[in-house]
């Protein structure tokens, strides 16, 4: 049975990654009613329905800010959305749950391309933990990778890179690598005297698997001091983010086009000055009409956005949209 939302037309936008969750009510003039947050969103770990129970606390503190019970559409961008097949079945679950009289479900890859763009037109790469691609066009092509690790073809993203270092490190170390200082900066970062000992202390759980992903600032240290195997990990990073970008873009026919390429999440909105410079020099080769930006707005802006998009809203709406978020920056 279909649900017909009270009043003018509104969007609930969501952004839920895998460790926190933005929430925000506004209206098709783009007017930022009310925002809560809540905890990350891990289908895979908890199942469909505890993660939607767990969206639905700062879903019901956004609406009663905002004084709605349900809004005209929903637009999600959801960590953990890999596949179309899981898009889909996730749309089906939140529009069960009745908050909107529909319900649009994306990666949340899209919610950086959209908040990036004054259009729904570019490419982004986002490498945080994870990595991974989408582009869109305003006529609804889009493309996109499955994303998942080794086995969809994926190589980077913070756990890669942290793997890598530690892979390198070891060898270092017993002799089956060439040398290079990760040898020592990684077990330092803990306070141990040897990669033997922090491979035991991961092994036997003394070092939480979970911080493992602290060594990958580590590693991007010792390529700044000049190690020569940091190095080559973070050039390889700059590969493989030109590389996406680039297949993206000649997917969409953008490759002939002034396009922008958006980077986002947490690895490349860091500031690494031989990852970026990499990155701008490997893409001026291959794609020169890519318009190379880091994206610094909120992913929830373009979950928000996306969500207008859908009601058919301007330009207008669009900027009020984004000055809630970015204080009037473009």
């Amino acid at each position: 049975m279909g649900l017909t939302a009270p009043g003018p037309p509104t969007v609930l936008a969501v952004d839920a990654g895998n460790s926190k969750t933005d929430v925000a009510v506004v209206t098709a003039a783009g007017e930022v009613l009310a925002t809560a947050r809540g905890g990350g969103f891990r289908p895979p770990a908890v199942g469909v329905a505890a993660a939607l129970d767990a969206l639905a606390e700062p879903v019901a503190r956004a609406f009663a800010d905002a004084g709605v019970t349900a809004v005209t559409h929903v637009s999600a961008c959801l960590a953990n959305a890999d596949l179309p097949v899981e898009e889909q079945r996730l749309a089906a679950a939140l529009h069960a749950r009745a908050w909107g009289a529909s319900v649009a479900v994306r990666n949340d890859t899209f919610a950086v391309l959209r908040a990036g763009v004054a259009e729904p037109r570019g490419v982004a790469v986002v490498c945080g933990a994870g990595i991974n691609c989408v582009g869109m066009r305003p006529d609804g092509r889009t493309a996109r990778f499955p994303a998942i690790g080794r086995i969809s073809g994926d190589w980077g993203g913070g756990w890669g890179l942290a793997e890598e270092a530690l892979w390198h490190a070891a060898r270092a170390e017993d002799g089956r690598g060439g040398p290079t200082a990760l040898a020592r900066t990684l077990p330092a970062h803990f306070g141990l005297p040897s990669m033997y000992a922090l491979i035991e202390a991961l092994h036997l759980e003394h070092v939480d698997h979970h911080r493992r992903h602290e060594l990958t600032p580590v590693l991007f240290a010792t390529a700044a001091d000049g190690d020569p195997v940091a190095r080559a990990l973070v050039t390889r990073l700059a590969e493989e983010v030109t590389v996406l970008a680039t297949v993206a873009l000649t997917r969409l026919d953008l490759l002939e086009e002034q396009t922008p390429v958006l980077l986002g999440g947490s690895v490349l909105t860091a500031g690494h000055p031989q990852l970026d410079d990499a990155i701008r020099e490997l893409l001026s080769a291959r794609a020169p009409k890519a318009d190379v930006r880091v994206v610094t707005a909120p992913p929830v802006l373009g979950a928000a956005l996306l969500g207008l998009d859908r009601l058919g809203a301007g330009a207008g709406a669009w900027e009020r949209a984004r000055r809630h978020w970015e204080g009037g920056r473009s």
